[in-house]
């Protein structure tokens, strides 16, 4: 009888039931696990589609936003530069003329090309930029062979060798049109220069994780979710905060370099200990101080340290914009050198040396931009007896007396003039109270 009964207890079928409910239940919760995940999987790729389209619709406005919209290819066009986006899929037949197939219909044309380089106006500078052909709604476009996952931006090097437009047409536009896609995309360089791609590298590789393409290594067909072609442009080393994409200053552009090239200075009241350094930028060729040794003995005898840099220092720009991030004054006459003012911290003094007849140039170029950037700007504007034109040209020359008039001849008779015939001899009893002036600047 007790076997009975044991036999009955161990034959109950409640820990059975509660070992299946327990079962279900894990298997419930788990393949629901699987569900949520593929879910998310498939959720998070969606956004990540949804956040390119956004990011790329801050590139165009008004209409051609609209037309973005409807059509997924609009180019926005402005009075320096012109973009072009497609919030679609698109097809990049890479070679030494870059193609582009879109999926986009209803663009009002079925092809077009464009140069994309951010200085639209300057017809002399464009016709060293290789056209990039766009092709929409093409019935058999090439097949891909590489997916990507990211949109593609597509730029050229442009000139190089002149530091202003390095950062003035490329780098700067580079940041406008880019940042805010937060290093989720992949640049495609037209006229490829691997001179180019090293000198920038630490700026390239903080707007884009990925290596830049050099689109004539070999002809392939790469597949994006979505493409920008060209790059924005606001003024002269200068980004508009209420221009497109929005949101942008000079502030943050000169903090995205403090980042890259690990700047250490962030206000000239961390360089100066005791004697404040002031770096002369010395030319070489054209615009050269003629007195380059009595203008530094002058401004030594202010209470100065002087360092003197030559053209070739400038070539490393990791290792020079350090240097003039330690400088509390830079000092240079009229020239692309002066877009080192990037690198000065911020209450710093830059004192540009104005030749003659390069008034306007000095101050759009340089003058306006460094007040923008927080640095405090100085002209000295020469006397003609100054200047080595006088001695070529003579005193009463319209080359000294009205140098618009000589422009009107045009830019290319007066660049010769004004840019590459022109020396600096400069009176240090007049300069030497420009220098005073920046003392007393960063000395508050």
């Amino acid at each position: 009888m007790e076997k009975s009964r044991r036999r009955l207890k161990l034959c109950d079928p409640a820990p059975l039931t509660a070992f299946l409910i327990i079962l279900f239940l894990f298997l419930d919760f788990n393949g629901a696990n699987i569900v949520s995940f593929n879910q998310w999987s498939t959720r998070s790729q969606i956004e990540d589609q949804n956040s390119f389209i956004s990011l790329i619709a801050r590139l165009v406005r008004g209409e051609d936003r609209k037309k973005l919209e409807t059509t997924g290819y609009a180019c926005d066009v402005a009075e320096n530069s012109l973009v072009c986006a497609s919030n679609q899929g698109v097809r990049i037949e890479t070679s030494k003329n870059i193609s582009v197939y879109t999926s986009s219909i209803g663009t009002g044309q079925d092809a077009s090309s464009v140069k994309p380089y951010a200085l639209q106006k300057d017809k002399y500078l464009l016709q060293w930029i290789t056209l990039v052909n766009i092709l929409h709604g093409a019935k058999n476009p090439p097949a891909c062979q590489y997916n990507h996952t990211v949109p593609a931006v597509i730029f050229s090097s442009g000139i190089l060798g002149n530091i202003f437009h390095e950062f003035n047409d490329i780098i700067i536009p580079l940041f406008i049109t880019t940042n805010h896609f937060k290093s989720q995309i992949l640049f495609i360089l037209e006229d490829y220069d691997a001179w180019f791609v090293s000198k920038f590298s630490k700026i390239l590789s903080r707007l884009s994780r990925y290596q830049v393409m050099n689109p004539a290594a070999n002809a392939t067909v790469h597949c994006f979710p979505g493409m920008i072609l060209g790059l924005r442009y606001h003024d002269n080393l200068a980004l508009n905060p209420v221009d497109i994409p929005g949101g942008y200053s000079m502030r943050d552009f000169r903090q995205f370099l403090a980042a890259a090239y690990s700047l250490k200075f962030a206000h000239v009241s961390q360089v100066i200990v005791k004697e404040p350094v002031v770096m002369l930028l010395s030319r070489e060729k054209s615009r050269k101080f003629l007195n380059k040794e009595e203008i530094v003995r002058m401004i030594r005898g202010l209470g100065f340290t002087v360092v003197v840099a030559r053209t070739k220092d400038a070539l490393n720009i990791d290792k020079f914009g350090n240097m003039i991030n330690s400088c509390a004054v830079l000092v240079g006459a009229h020239g692309a050198g002066l877009t080192n003012e990037l690198f000065l911290p911020a209450g710093a003094v830059m004192v540009q040396v104005e030749p003659v007849g390069l008034e306007w140039a000095a101050s759009k170029y340089y003058g306006d931009p460094a007040r923008a950037m927080g640095v405090h700007y100085l002209r000295y504007k020469i006397e003609p007896e100054e200047s080595s034109l006088v001695e070529l040209y003579g005193r009463n020359d319209s080359v000294i007396t009205d140098p618009e008039s000589f422009y009107g001849m045009g830019y290319r008779l007066a660049r010769s003039v004004y840019l590459e015939q022109q020396d600096i001899r400069v009176n240090v009893d007049r300069f030497r109270k420009t220098m005073v002036q920046a003392l007393k600047l960063v000395a508050n």
